[in-house]
């Protein structure tokens, strides 16, 4: 190879990792990945613990945890704290064309060489998102342009079909579904509608009298089937440029997706595992062993340093994530099985997560009525459905000590305080805290009510 590795990097918003076939679910929603992570490598157990977009996307992209980064909130207001370098700054350093699609102006995204969008949220005429498509279109050219150039690339592609309104074309709408999304019988949605922060956008996007919340689910699985068929066409154009063996290719997300679980619908809030858990699969032709699936605790902090790694790239600086190329070629690491969790999206909590116990701490009040301590033993209870603090008040203190030790370790090592402290704006409605879930409540809201009510008129 004449000159250093391209990076093909592939960040999808939102999806669920459960949800892809390649980690076990049931459904063949993931082919075509499926099949590229068998000539890589899979890591089965990879955690945003810091969630959701901003911090997550900052995150992996520095190699930084949310204290190196200094970013919580969706919302953050400023840059990322001063002595960081992004992946495109490095790269750039080491004589790299970089460009980045469909994710300008946010802090996340610091330091491309080029920015490019894409018409990626709405519906079309047809009434049906063409996210992906819409992706590729502009992704093949610039993929043209840079493969032609001398020097290596960095590609970042933000895929957002995962990512709600539901709407995939015509063709996924039912590949997931046979059922009759309108059946009276059938009330499933009916806490959906009745909850008033989000109700207005659900109606927004939900088909007209739809009852059914699996209909809503099979929407997602079917964006992912559709994504999942896009980016064949990505990798296709890999091999026909000939460039396959001299790029790495890395997809992940920042964070997984809540469909109908902890009152937290059709979104990303919450830090419970459905929200934290992303998938994590690195694949470079010719030159990483392919086949291998690792269950060791691995997070998006650590993607950095191992990519920087595996192109055999020095940047002098120090990360908080871990190089894991050594567990790659032996299949050995240290254990990272303890962690601090966040989330600044539509609530302001974080916590403490190890492999058996889930500790949530409710820094504010919030829109969904929960109580301030949350505790799930992961082993009893895998979907925290049961939370036991009031049953296991020494484990809630043993993890709270563990927690704020661990707090005040990261601030004195930063010389900044815990972002989550901070961070006051996280909600965008004004710098002061909640101070009762009904005023969380009744200030949270997202969609237009008067385009909610002729949607659903029609």
């Amino acid at each position: 190879m004449s000159k250093k590795p391209n990076v093909l990097f592939i960040g999808i918003d939102s999806l669920l990792r459960k949800h892809m076939s390649c980690y076990g679910y049931d459904r063949l929603t993931t082919p075509h990945m499926d099949k590229f992570a068998e000539g890589g490598v899979l890591f089965e157990n990879c955690f945003s613990p810091s969630v959701p977009t901003t911090p997550g996307y900052s995150s992996m992209m520095s190699g930084r945890d949310c204290f190196g980064t200094n970013v919580v909130a969706l919302r953050h207001v400023g840059d990322l704290a001063e002595d960081i370098k992004t992946l495109p700054e490095i790269l750039r350093e080491n004589g790299y064309n970089t460009t980045c699609i469909g994710f300008p102006g946010n802090v996340g995204s610091r330091g491309f060489d080029t920015y490019l969008n894409y018409d990626g949220w709405g519906a079309g005429n047809d009434g049906r998102a063409h996210k992906a498509e819409g992706l590729n279109e502009v992704c093949l050219p610039e993929l043209e342009r840079l493969a032609k150039a001398d020097k290596p690339f960095l590609l970042f592609l933000r895929h957002m079909d995962p990512h709600s309104p539901y709407l995939p074309p015509a063709q996924f709408e039912r590949m997931f579904y046979t059922g009759n999304e309108c059946d009276p019988e059938n009330d499933s949605l009916q806490k959906v509608y009745d909850f008033k922060p989000f109700c207005d956008y659900f109606r927004e996007w939900f088909p007209a009298g739809c009852t059914d919340k699996d209909y809503i689910i099979a929407q997602y699985d079917g964006g992912v089937a559709y994504m999942d068929s896009c980016i064949q066409v990505i990798f296709d154009k890999l091999a026909s440029l000939g460039i396959e063996e001299e790029t790495i290719v890395v997809i992940t997300s920042d964070h997984g997706e809540t469909l109908y679980d902890h009152d937290c619908y059709f979104d990303h809030h919450g830090t419970y595992d459905n929200t934290l858990c992303v998938p994590l699969i690195f694949r470079w032709k010719g030159n990483i062993e392919g086949g291998k699936r690792f269950a060791e605790y691995v997070q998006l902090k650590d993607i950095l340093p191992t990519l920087l790694s595996i192109m055999g790239i020095d940047s002098g600086l120090e990360f908080d994530g871990r190089d894991l190329t050594q567990l790659i070629k032996t299949g050995t690491i240290e254990e990272e099985p303890e962690f601090y969790i966040t989330e600044a999206t539509w609530m302001r909590k974080d916590g403490w997560r190890t492999p058996e116990w889930k500790l949530i701490r409710a820094l504010e009040p919030d829109f969904h009525y929960k109580p301030e301590i949350e505790l799930y033993n992961l082993i009893k209870d895998p979907e925290e459905n049961h939370n036991v603090a009031e049953e296991e008040p020494e484990v809630v203190k043993f993890l709270m000590d563990r927690m704020l030790a661990h707090i005040a370790k990261r601030e004195k090592e930063t010389g900044r305080t815990n972002p989550m402290y901070t961070n006051l704006q996280w909600h965008g409605c004004g710098d002061e805290p909640f101070k009762s879930s009904d005023e969380a409540y009744n200030t949270l809201h997202i969609g237009d009510p008067e385009a909610a009510r002729k949607l659903q008129g029609k």
